[in-house]
């Protein structure tokens, strides 16, 4: 009996990925408590074209592999839009802030013709409100073309925590957005990289970023301060602290032996939040876009960034918007997939995955 109740407790503690969340970085986060998962779909075809005219019935979604049912937002290009423009303007920012000139019709284009309300965020080691929530657009875009340089840091997960808590006080019924304008190297954010991916996972929030490359010392300097405090929680199963000898110096097969102990939508969960986990060190601004369903744009200057951005404008208004009503609500990070049925040739960009808090989603 006692075993039993130790395995529950352990399968417990594994079905909300084994995290046990590190210090308070004083970093706010939103939590929305709804039974309804959204779920932003580009669909194209592998020479680039978009496809058009799929149903709710052409598509297969799994929450944690197993098959869900789901709908098709209508008009949802239409639903007000709350968007965060969020730049960087320390660290390697400071000398492209000369590229976010005379954006006014691209933003434009990219808002497109809804109910919308737009605000610019800078920030280098600290993110600050530059322009607060507007219904002018014009605004927005002449902030941006008199940003000043900041100072050496470039706290990319601080800033996104920082955005996605202004859209607290926007309407709920606006689809919300933030657009990065970063390096891809995130440079000494407070926010861990657990709490970056709970923050990303428990909203219906779409990242698109822009990135330009950080500098080689900046990667090198980041990546040096992955060391064991990233690890699992003490004396868990992923922990270093008290781990079987045998792990010593072996910590990846301590993981997959961790891994191994689960029940197969636990393990499919807890593998999606390692995987996301480690995209975030490698390349912040790429994987914030990707894990929430969006894009990344690699852009060297303003004619790169401009035409990105019309490029983008000319997608989102043929993203799908599928939802669904989780059948297995479980507190935890859940993994999604999404394919189109009978359709090989068709290639998709989705949200990955998706939180669901302890007191409900």
């Amino acid at each position: 009996m006692m075993k039993s109740l130790s395995i529950l407790v352990f399968l417990l503690c594994l079905a909300s990925v084994c995290m046990a969340q590190e210090k308070s970085t004083g970093q706010s986060t939103v939590t929305v408590h709804s039974n309804l998962v959204m779920v932003p779909v580009f669909v194209n075809t592998k020479d680039g074209h978009v496809a058009f005219e799929l149903k709710a019935d052409d598509f297969l979604l799994t929450d944690n592999g197993t098959s869900q049912l789901v709908t098709m937002e209508q008009d949802a290009d239409l639903q007000p839009l709350a968007l965060a423009i969020v730049v960087e303007t320390g660290g390697a920012g400071a000398s492209h802030l000369a590229d976010y000139q005379e954006l006014d019709s691209i933003l434009d284009a990219l808002i497109g013709n809804v109910e919308h309300r737009v605000a610019v965020l800078g920030f280098d080691g600290t993110p600050h409100l530059i322009v607060p929530f507007t219904a002018k657009t014009e605004d927005a875009s002449i902030a941006l073309a008199s940003l000043s340089a900041g100072d050496h840091d470039a706290r990319i997960l601080d800033a996104v925590a920082f955005a996605v808590a202004q859209f607290r006080e926007q309407p709920p019924s606006y689809r919300r957005t933030i657009l990065l304008l970063s390096e891809t190297i995130d440079r000494g954010s407070k926010t861990t990289l657990n709490d970056a991916l709970r923050l990303i996972s428990d909203t219906n929030t779409a990242i698109y970023s822009f990135g330009f490359s950080s500098t080689r010392s900046a990667v090198s300097h980041e990546a040096s301060k992955f060391t064991s405090n990233d690890a699992g929680p003490a004396h868990g199963c992923f922990s270093h602290t008290d781990a079987d000898s045998e792990y010593e110096g072996h910590y990846n097969k301590q993981v997959l032996d961790c891994i191994s102990q689960l029940a197969p939508p636990l393990r499919l969960a807890t593998m999606t939040f390692l995987t996301a986990r480690n995209s975030l060190r490698t390349n912040t601004a790429e994987s914030l876009a990707k894990l929430t369903g969006g894009e990344f744009f690699h852009f060297h200057d303003a004619k790169d960034l401009k035409a990105g951005l019309i490029a983008l404008s000319n997608d989102i208004p043929n993203y799908y918007v599928l939802s669904f009503q989780p059948a297995n609500p479980t507190p935890g990070l859940h993994a999604l997939h999404v394919a189109t049925k009978g359709r090989p040739h068709l290639v998709t960009k989705v949200r990955r995955e998706y939180w669901i808090d302890e007191t409900g989603r």
